[in-house]
């Protein structure tokens, strides 16, 4: 039997029949389809959603960069086994939507891209928005998302949608492969019609698999770990995707191993669980910093040892120091010259604990004290950088994120990715369930928060949702506030300003670079922008999008806000200024390096100083091999 459909109409059928099971819980693959149309997809795709509309919800965007992030961050809060569709017009639309892709690659997160595409009849060329390639006949700018996709595909005849759909979802539900997918639809193609088998309309359920230790691995990891006597785990992002944190909280409280854990994998553990010592590497603690400097054997669980973790190879300096990969991906596995474990995190990680208490093996109780104690002696710095002694003037950042921890409770998520604001977090924030903490950091991307709010509160509509957004990354991507709006998800958005690029600004200084071109203000007559801050009233933007906004000057008003901001039903901004971005104070300091090449001939003494600092730093650099 088969039925006549268009390759549109044909696609959103097929996905709307799609699902995941894992651990005997089976839930739809694809939720919904976001979409900005044009002449590209209007009458493809477009028409596809208002005739099966019943079967696609679809939500309307206003930046396909955007409504990717969206989407990812949907697929995170769904742990993986869900997302979003994404469907843009050629040209500008589909170009829009590299960074996304990237984003999602880079972070292992599922996501299906839809972009129209030229004509595959080429009987109208070129098109508006084409771009001529004169050396290729088959390219077009949809080409830029190869490199960034984990599959890709163009459709250019309606059978070839079968494979190419099939192949797309094996991807997206691929705990090892999984990133950006992107089926590239000409137009002419999308409204082309077909006789279609009904089998490709059948049910379909994808099982994620938990695949275990191979024993001769597993063994090895055993002997490993019985012989350290500092051993640490690195826990990355894995840990959540895999819904491994039960397993990790008994198997470090089986053997008094200390857990730290990377931006991507913090929350693993509770911040008052007693083996919890907080992030590691460039942003992480000086608690567990210390115990990564000295470790013996560092247990990686899902975590790809990117540069902020290792502190770019200076971080880990232990005579002799080994590292056990527990991952799911062999690529991830044998990083840094490693003994490979390679299996879902949760799985492995039972069956290490079992075999470690069939030795009755635990670290020694010298151990477990010294990182006790060096855990609240960083609390209390926690403690002092929160603490606001003056709550009728100006707070501080870490005095925002005070008032925010107070508040909040296991049911609140955090949402960040670029900026000052994923440091201070990864120091200082106190995780207080799984998938409370949720930074992008793979590839900080500013303008990832407020999209990516809006996924997770689809996906978690009982759930507060915050995004904490500072003042350059909410230039870059407000439009999705007029989506928050349309569709009444609220999400709260905590919008610190502090006129400029704080980070960056440090970083400047610290390399060199004196801040140039890094605060938000007028141009002074030499030419720099060391002028007056600028009048910009980021508040009044907001509110122009249609979101409340509640303004805060001071400590108390702030404590004041965020609580209404909490207790409110629709979309709601929290507005507060802080120091300016060249004056930055409170955190704690960065407790490692990071290695950000300093111009290695300069003149002026910031730049010599700054280089002569460098170069102690590099030396210290280990391979590990």
């Amino acid at each position: 039997m088969t039925t006549r459909l268009t390759v549109a109409q044909a696609l959103v059928r097929f996905l709307a029949a799609q699902h995941t099971e894992r651990d005997g819980v089976r839930q739809r693959l694809i939720g919904a389809t976001w979409g900005i149309f044009g002449h590209g997809n209007v009458a493809g795709l477009g028409q596809a959603l208002v005739e099966y509309g019943d079967d696609m919800p679809f939500h309307q965007g206003r930046n396909e960069q955007s409504m990717v992030h969206a989407a990812v961050g949907y697929a995170r809060q769904s742990n993986r086994l869900s997302t979003h569709a994404v469907t843009t017009s050629i040209g500008p639309g589909a170009t829009n939507l590299v960074t996304g892709a990237a984003l999602a690659t880079v972070n292992h997160l599922p996501v299906l891209l839809l972009p129209g595409d030229v004509f595959a009849t080429r009987v109208a060329d070129p098109v508006l928005q084409q771009l001529e390639v004169p050396y290729a006949g088959d390219v077009s700018v949809n080409d830029c998302l190869r490199p960034v996709s984990r599959y890709f595909d163009r459709v250019t005849r309606p059978e070839a949608l079968i494979p190419a759909a099939l192949q797309a979802m094996r991807v997206l539900t691929d705990p090892v492969e999984t990133g950006a997918v992107t089926l590239a639809l000409p137009q002419d193609v999308q409204a082309e019609a077909y006789d279609w088998p009904d089998e490709f309309f059948a049910e379909r359920t994808w099982t994620v698999r938990r695949p275990a230790a191979d024993p001769a691995e597993l063994a090895e990891a055993v002997r490993a770990i019985r012989a350290a006597r500092r051993p640490l785990v690195v826990a990355g992002g894995g840990v959540h995707h895999s819904r491994a944190e039960e397993a990790l909280a008994a198997f470090a409280e089986a053997t008094g191993i200390p857990v730290a854990s990377t931006q991507a994998g913090k929350g693993s553990l509770r911040h008052d669980h007693p083996q919890d010592v907080g992030g590691v590497g460039h942003t992480g603690t000086a608690t567990a910093d210390e115990l990564a400097r000295t470790a013996d054997l560092v247990i990686g669980v899902g975590t790809r040892y990117t540069d902020f973790t290792t502190a770019s190879n200076t971080l880990f300096q232990g005579d002799g120091v080994r590292f056990l990969n527990l991952n799911i991906a062999s690529f991830d596995g044998h990083k840094l010259a490693g003994l490979p474990l390679v299996a879902d995190a949760r799985s492995a990680l039972d069956e290490l604990t079992g075999a470690l208490r069939s030795h009755g093996h635990r670290v020694a109780d010298a151990y477990v004290t010294e990182y006790g104690e060096d855990k609240e002696r960083w609390e209390q710095r926690v403690d002092a950088c929160y603490e606001a002694d003056e709550p009728d003037v100006r707070p501080t950042q870490p005095q925002v994120l005070g008032a925010l921890d107070a508040l909040v409770d296991e049911s609140d998520v955090i949402i960040n990715a670029a900026g000052s604001l994923p440091g201070d977090l990864h120091k200082l924030w106190r995780a207080r369930s799984r998938d409370q903490y949720h930074l992008e950091y793979g590839y900080s991307c500013m303008g990832y928060e407020i999209p990516a709010a809006i996924g997770v509160k689809l996906a978690a509509p009982e759930r507060n949702v915050w995004a904490l957004v500072g003042d350059g990354t909410y230039l870059m991507m407000p439009t999705e506030i007029v989506t928050a709006v349309q569709e009444g998800i609220a999400i709260k958005i905590l919008l610190v300003q502090n006129h400029g690029y704080a980070s960056i600004g440090g970083l400047s200084e610290s390399v060199g670079g004196e801040r140039f071109g890094t605060a938000y203000r007028y141009t002074a007559d030499d030419g720099t922008f060391t002028g007056a801050p600028l009048p910009v009233d980021l508040a009044a933007n907001v509110a122009s999008l249609g979101m409340r906004v509640l303004r805060a000057k001071t400590v108390r008003e702030l404590r004041e806000a965020l609580a209404e901001a909490r207790r409110a039903d629709t979309p709601t901004c929290v507005y507060v200024e802080t120091e300016t971005a060249d004056t930055v104070s409170g955190p704690p300091p960065a407790q490692a390096w990071w290695d950000v090449p300093v111009a290695e001939t300069a003149t002026r003494p910031s730049a010599v100083k700054a280089r002569e600092l460098y170069e102690r730093h590099v030396s210290t650099r280990r391979r590990h091999l």
